[in-house]
């Protein structure tokens, strides 16, 4: 399983909080690309409810975070 920045943006609108096969289903119906359906099929998943993207990856940046500044730029 393997999660970038751009598969995770996929799952932002999901119905939070979501189980697993909540979370496949908005990935099928929404168009979601392959990798991202087969990533959340990967979790282990012992009937757990998800409140956010951070609990299924947890290095997803935050809105706290400034994902793209570059400080040596400055």
């Amino acid at each position: 399983m393997y999660w970038t920045l751009e598969l995770a943006t996929k799952l932002e609108d999901a119905p939070w909080p979501a189980t697993k096969e909540e979370l496949i289903d908005y990935a099928m119906r929404s168009g979601a690309p392959m990798e991202v359906i087969e990533n959340l099929q990967e979790i282990e998943d012992e009937g757990e409810t998800y409140e956010s993207i951070e609990d299924i990856w947890q290095d997803y940046p935050s809105s706290d975070d400034d994902f793209f500044f570059d400080e040596e730029e400055y």
